[in-house]
């Protein structure tokens, strides 16, 4: 992948970084940074998240991107790779800032996803080439996380997760702080549930981060997406699977189980499609694991 050095006094240069306190003096960034990517959100959280996290950090960043909002994050294991994957699949943009030169792709597991990024965003990196993914170097390259963003949406973080290092840099900046209220029962939410405490945010869907946000992103396309969200004439690109699961559906709830025997589908299929239509805003889940058509 080719990679461009971005100079601190040049016109392609992020204007949200600029107004940050030590901003990065030059970038090196593989794919392309738009002035469009000014209106843009971080999505973090821990690198060990539950099923719950994978799914809400997923979601959120689809249907942020499909609104026109770029996803940052920092393309590290689990949450942030979750909020790139959405951002992708809702063939939105999003940019990643690794702690790291683009000669140590970190983690290694994640080459794929760089690629992926790079076609429908940015990698980006303060540091070069051969520098190696060191521990020093994630809290220094989470003011660029946060600093490329208007908000920062925290979804699943311990008390001492690296991503409240993030929050700490948001606050500092001037940038909004979001929370994803968590199992009070589970460490790796303790952290989101002590910022909600302090005055974080709670979000619990969409709508929460485009009202808080209103006056800093440009957010008319968002608001007409939420307006024509649902209706009829939307083009959906659905799988055969998609197609037969959604075909089952209706506004009279129905079970896994019950979805499952009637498709003729395993149970572990139906709960990957079912979670695919969620995130293209086709269907809903109601209490008790069921599903209707949105």
């Amino acid at each position: 992948m080719e990679v461009t050095k971005i100079d601190k006094n040049s016109k392609a240069y992020p204007d949200n970084l600029k107004s940050i306190f030590n901003p990065p003096e030059e970038l090196f960034v593989s794919g392309q940074i738009l002035p469009s990517d000014d209106n843009a959100v971080a999505v973090v959280g821990t690198r060990t998240p539950t099923y719950y996290g994978l799914e809400q950090s997923e979601k959120i960043s689809y249907e942020l991107a499909s609104r026109g909002i770029t996803i940052i994050s920092g393309m590290a294991r689990g949450i942030d790779s979750a909020a790139h994957r959405g951002a992708i699949r809702a063939r939105g943009r999003t940019i990643a800032v690794m702690g790291s030169g683009h000669g140590h792709i970190y983690p290694p597991e994640n080459r794929g996803l760089y690629e992926d990024i790079v076609k429908n965003g940015a990698v980006i990196s303060e540091f070069r080439q051969d520098m190696p993914p060191l521990k020093a170097n994630f809290p220094r390259r989470n003011r660029i996380i946060s600093g490329m963003s208007k908000g920062v949406v925290v979804v699943e973080a311990a008390e001492r997760s690296g991503a409240l290092i993030t929050v700490d840099f948001a606050l500092e900046q001037g940038r909004e702080v979001f929370a994803m209220p968590g199992n009070i029962s589970s460490m790796k939410s303790s952290g989101t549930n002590r910022l909600i405490k302090e005055g974080a945010k709670l979000i619990e869907d969409v709508r929460d981060i485009l009202d808080e946000l209103r006056y800093a992103v440009d957010i008319g396309q968002a608001d007409n997406s939420v307006q024509n969200a649902g209706s009829g004439d939307r083009v959906i690109d659905m799988s055969s699977d998609e197609k037969t699961i959604f075909g089952i559906l209706n506004d009279m709830p129905k079970s896994i189980d019950e979805i499952s025997r009637i498709a003729d589908f395993p149970v572990h299929k139906v709960s990957e499609v079912l979670l695919r239509l969620e995130l293209k805003r086709l269907i809903r889940t109601m209490p008790g694991k069921n599903f209707v058509r949105v």
